[in-house]
């Protein structure tokens, strides 16, 4: 199994699929960690809610500048 590395925290599971979907556009693997309370409730609370956005650890740095590119824009 790869290792995985955490790339961002999305502040949700929307923004998180929509990360997930613009890297795995790139050909990037993507994990999501959360836990069940942020597939009930729609807000983040002291980080209830928040998603890990993970990708295998090699692809992390190329991961990151995709990101910061896409929060350019």
């Amino acid at each position: 199994m790869e290792e995985l590395e955490k790339v961002h925290t999305a502040s949700g599971q929307i923004q998180a699929h929509v990360i997930k979907g613009r890297l795995e556009s790139e050909g990037i693997p993507v994990l999501l960690r959360y836990d069940s309370g942020s597939t009930v409730f729609a807000l983040t609370v002291d980080g209830l809610g928040e998603v890990q956005i993970l990708v295998p650890r090699e692809e992390a740095a190329r991961a990151r500048q995709i990101l910061s590119q896409s929060e350019d824009n």
